[in-house]
């Protein structure tokens, strides 16, 4: 069990204990949207008001899984010259100022264009906790995930509902930390309907790995989060974030995920 499982799985159980609803929220921003500095009042916001963990994505300019809102908030941070080496930085920063567990997000050109060596590498000693980097297959990322091992960051593998099940074998074998698993097709920020197909979806993912499973794209509500207790460890809310911080700042996004916590 890596170090950031058993922080997960410590955290539900003290949750269950205190008849807390056993399920963790992890949120999601745009590193330099709308800017560094706002990143970090969202965050000490989000802190403030009981997220689990939180996912930082480096911004790139073709993010293949995102929605309009993140896609939106990538392409502003990359048009105020935002850089990899002031998001690493970042990282660095906010492990140092906040104690939960932070995920870097990003796409494989990003590693690529760096060195995914270095990158991983410097991840590890700037204390993030994983790697989430969708674009990368698990059958193109065994070296990565053997690095990952080594250093001590979680290579965070995903599933979707049409991920055949020898492959959710073989992506469960190989995870580390939680699993993403993705809600529906599509990418993040739209509708997502919470019924019997995303339980049989999740009922799959346990079957395939031991670690907790986050599950989000669409997951914007309280109602959201309640429907996945006892389904899921980990809700992952991502757009609604962003779009209640555009209209509302900092405070709101702090507003926003104490409802949710009081599930």
């Amino acid at each position: 069990m890596t170090s950031l499982e058993r922080h997960l799985r410590d955290t539900l159980t003290r949750r269950r204990q205190n008849g807390a609803a056993p399920i963790l929220l992890m949120s999601h921003l745009v590193l330099g949207y709308p800017s560094l500095e706002e990143n970090r009042r969202v965050i000490a916001a989000m802190v403030a008001q009981g997220v689990d963990l939180i996912e930082l994505q480096i911004p790139f300019s073709e993010p293949i899984a995102d929605g309009p809102v993140i896609a939106m908030a990538n392409q502003a941070s990359l048009d105020r010259g935002f850089r990899v080496e002031e998001g690493l930085a970042f990282l660095g920063e906010m492990v140092q100022r906040h104690a939960v567990p932070f995920l870097l997000m990003t796409y494989y050109n990003i590693l690529h264009a760096r060195g995914w060596e270095p990158f991983i590498r410097q991840t590890a000693a700037l204390g993030g906790s994983g790697l989430i980097v969708p674009d990368l297959p698990l059958d193109e990322a065994g070296s990565a995930i053997s690095l990952c091992r080594e250093v001590g960051v979680d290579w965070i593998q995903l599933m979707t509902p049409t991920t055949p099940e020898q492959r959710l074998a073989e992506i469960g074998a190989a995870a580390a930390g939680l699993c993403y698993c993705v809600a529906r097709k599509g990418v993040t920020g739209r509708q997502t309907a919470f019924d019997s197909a995303i339980y049989a979806f999740l009922a799959r993912c346990r079957a395939a790995t031991s670690v907790p499973l986050a599950l989000g794209f669409g997951v914007k509500t309280g109602d959201d989060v309640r429907n996945l207790v006892g389904k899921a460890d980990i809700a992952v809310v991502g757009t609604a974030a962003i779009e209640i911080h555009r209209t509302g700042g900092a405070e709101a996004v702090g507003d926003f995920f104490k409802t949710l916590k009081t599930i």
